[in-house]
C-alpha cells in the first residue's frame, strides 16, 4: 500500500517524513498543499490536520499528522526494514529521543525563525526582521557549539549509528545552509561539518533532493 504524503516539496516537515520512508524503503505519493497559497485552511484540508499544518500521512484508514509523531511510527512499525533509526538498546533509543527534543525544541525554532525572516517573507514581497533573524542566528550558534561538543564524542548525535535524531535535522540544515545562506554555521565546526557531510551523503537524502527540487 502506497502512503500518502500531504505537504509541500519544499518544506522542512514533509521533507522529514519523506526522508524517513525512503531510508524504510516504503513506497509514498506526495500530495501537494501550497502553503503559500492558504490551500492548508480549506475545509477540506482541515478534516485531515484540524490545525491546518502539513504534513499528514494516510495509510490505508490510518491517518496522523505532526512530522516527528509520523517518523516515530514509521521507524517503529518498519523497525525491521531498512536503516535501524530508533536503536536497538534501551539506552540507546532513550538518547534518540533526548536528541530528537532537542531538535525539536532548540534548534527548529530557532532554523524557522531564521528562514521566516530571511527567506520566506522576502519571498512573499515582505520585508523580514533583521535583527530579530541576528539575534536567532547567535543563539543557534549557542545550540551547534552544544553540537560541536557532542560530536566530538560519537560520529552522531545518538551515538555511532546514524537515527531519527541525526534524520530529523537535515531539511532544516540544508535550507540554512542553501537558502538562507548561512553554511559557515556549520564549516566552521569541525565536528558538526563532519557530521554534516556524513548525513547529507546518504543515498535517502539524495533522492529526496532529486525528488524535491
Amino acid at each position: 500500500m502506497v502512503v500518502k504524503v500531504y505537504g509541500e516539496a519544499r518544506a522542512a516537515c514533509p521533507q522529514r517524513v519523506m526522508l524517513c520512508l525512503l531510508e524504510k524503503g516504503i513506497d509514498f505519493e506526495l500530495v501537494p498543499v501550497h502553503l503559500q497559497q492558504g490551500q492548508h485552511k480549506t475545509p477540506q484540508f482541515l478534516l485531515l490536520q484540524p490545525f491546518g499544518q502539513v504534513p499528514v500521512v494516510e495509510d490505508g484508514d490510518f491517518r496522523l499528522f505532526e512530522s516527528r509523531a509520523i517518523i516515530r511510527y514509521y521507524a517503529t512499525k518498519y523497525a525491521e526494514r531498512g536503516s535501524d533509526l530508533l536503536g536497538k538498546t534501551l539506552e540507546e533509543r532513550a538518547l534518540v529521543e533526548q536528541w530528537l527534543e532537542v531538535e525539536a525544541h532548540n534548534f527548529n525554532n530557532l532554523c524557522f525563525t531564521i528562514m521566516f525572516q530571511l527567506v520566506i517573507l522576502p519571498k512573499m514581497g515582505k520585508v523580514g526582521d533583521l535583527a530579530l533573524a541576528e539575534k536567532s542566528e547567535k543563539d543557534l550558534e549557542k545550540v551547534l557549539d552544544v553540537y560541536e561538543t557532542r560530536l566530538s564524542q560519537s560520529t552522531y548525535l545518538a551515538g555511532h549509528f546514524f537515527s531519527l535524531a541525526d534524520l530529523s535535522h537535515l531539511p532544516g540544515l540544508a535550507h540554512l545552509i542553501e537558502e538562507a545562506k548561512l553554511g559557515h554555521l556549520v564549516t566552521q565546526r569541525k565536528n558538526v561539518n563532519t557530521w554534516w557531510q556524513k548525513i547529507s551523503s546518504r543515498p535517502a537524502w539524495n533522492k529526496l533532493k532529486d525528488l524535491t527540487h
